[in-house]
C-alpha cells in the first residue's frame, strides 16, 4: 500500500529521504485507510494544537520517535511539563534526558538580560544589568561587577542595590552555568529532552533563547529538529526572537521547529502563518478556533470548525506544501507516552493494593 507523504512538492521531492510515520488516513466512516508521513528530510515548521486529553502532547511525541531514528537528524525536545522522558526509553535509537539543564551566561545576548529579570533596559537597573551581560562571561563575573564600590559610587544606591537583587534572583535559578549546553553538544548521535519541569518561565526561556540562537549561529554537522511543548509560554517570553528567526529564516540554515500548545490563540501570528504544516486535535474554546479560522488557506474547501476532529488521536492535517488538507489517525507510539494525568480510581487501587484499610 503506498504511503502518502506530507511536506513534499509533488515530483521533485517525491524521491528518498527519511519518512516519519504519522497514522493513517482516517476514512468518514471511521475506518484506517493508507499509510500516511511526514517529510524529514528538509526543513519544516510545524504547529501542534488541540484540547487537553486530545493527542497534542502524544503526537509529539509520535514525531520525536520518529525524527530520533532519521539518520542526519539531531532532535531536541524542550519539555516544560517533565512528560517526555519515555523517549529514552527507544529500542531502535539512542535518546538521552537531561534534568534541569544549563546554559552559559554569555549565550544570552547582553540585549536580553534586563527583561530576563525583570527590569526595563531603558531604565538604571535595566542599564546597568545590560552592561554587566556585557562586560562578562559568566554570572558571577555579572554579580562581581555591581560589587565593584569603585563603579558603584557612580550610580544610585538603590540602583544598585535592585541590580544586585535581581542577579541574586538569577543565580538561584540554577540555570547558569560556564559548563552548560551548547550547540555541540546537542547535535551528536542521540536525540535530547531537555526536562524544564522544575523551571519557571523566565529561566525556561533563557534555556530554549541560547539553544534556538546557537542553531542559528553554529555550524554544527546534523540538521536540528527542535520540538516545543507548552509553546505559547515561549513565544510570550525571552525566546520569542529567536522563535520567529527559525520560523522566518531557519530553513536556510536548516533547522527545523514542531511547536505544540492547546492555546493557538496565544501565539503570535506568524506561529500560524509561518508553518507549512498544521496538525489540528480537537479544540472547542471560541478566540482558539478563530485563531486557525483566520488563518486557514484558501485551498481548504471546508473550513477547519467544519472538519474539526471529535475524538481523542483523530487530527485534521493541512499540509502547505501539497496545498491539501488530510484526516488523520495518529499512530500508536513505541516508547510511553507520560502526558496522561492521574486518575483517583487508580490512586485508590494502588492504596488498596499496599493494604491499607478503605471505608465501608
Amino acid at each position: 500500500m503506498n504511503t502518502d507523504v506530507l511536506g513534499r512538492r509533488g515530483r521533485e521531492d517525491s524521491a528518498g529521504g527519511p519518512l516519519a510515520r504519522l497514522g493513517r488516513h482516517r476514512a468518514r466512516d471511521g475506518s484506517d485507510g493508507a499509510p500516511i508521513a511526514v517529510d524529514l528530510d528538509r526543513p519544516h515548521a510545524a504547529l501542534v494544537v488541540g484540547k487537553r486529553g486530545y493527542g497534542k502532547s502524544y503526537t509529539l511525541g509520535v514525531l520525536a520517535e520518529e525524527a530520533s531514528r532519521a539518520p542526519g537528524l539531531a532532535p531536541v525536545v524542550v519539555d516544560p511539563m517533565g512528560v517526555f522522558d519515555g523517549l529514552a526509553g527507544g529500542d531502535d535509537f539512542d535518546a538521552r534526558v537531561v534534568r534541569s539543564p544549563t546554559v552559559r551566561a554569555d549565550a544570552v545576548p547582553p540585549s536580553e538580560w534586563p527583561a530576563l529579570v525583570g527590569a526595563d533596559p531603558d531604565s538604571p537597573v535595566g542599564s546597568m544589568v545590560w552592561r554587566a551581560a556585557g562586560e562578562s562571561g559568566t554570572l558571577a563575573e555579572m554579580r562581581a561587577f555591581a560589587e565593584v564600590p569603585a563603579r558603584s559610587s557612580r550610580v544610585a544606591p538603590e540602583t544598585v542595590r535592585a541590580v544586585r537583587n535581581r542577579l541574586r534572583r538569577a543565580a538561584s535559578w540554577d540555570v547558569f552555568d560556564p559548563d552548560g549546553l551548547d550547540a555541540a553538544a546537542l547535535c551528536g548521535p542521540e536525540a535530547t529532552v531537555l526536562d524544564c519541569a522544575g523551571l519557571d518561565p523566565a529561566p525556561a526561556n533563557a534555556v530554549a533563547r541560547s539553544l534556538y540562537d546557537a542553531r542559528l549561529r553554529e555550524s554544527v554537522a546534523r540538521l536540528p529538529w527542535l520540538f516545543l511543548d507548552e509553546a505559547h509560554v515561549f513565544f510570550d517570553g525571552l525566546a520569542a526572537p529567536s522563535l520567529r528567526a527559525i520560523l522566518t529564516r531557519g530553513r536556510a540554515p536548516g533547522v527545523s521547529l514542531v511547536a505544540a500548545t492547546q492555546r493557538p490563540s496565544a501565539l503570535p501570528d506568524v506561529a500560524l502563518s509561518q508553518s507549512d504544516l498544521r496538525i489540528v486535535h480537537r479544540l472547542t474554546a471560541g478566540p482558539d478556533v478563530r485563531a486557525l479560522t483566520a488563518a486557514e488557506p484558501t485551498y481548504l474547501c471546508e473550513g477547519v470548525e467544519a472538519r474539526m476532529p471529535t475524538r481523542p488521536g483523530e487530527a485534521l492535517v493541512v499540509d502547505d506544501a501539497a496545498e491539501a488538507a488530510f484526516d488523520v489517525r495518529i499512530r500508536e507510539r513505541d516508547t510511553p507516552h507520560g502526558g496522561d494525568s492521574p486518575r483517583a480510581n487508580e490512586v485508590s487501587a494502588g492504596v488498596d493494593s499496599a493494604g491499607t484499610e478503605t471505608a465501608e
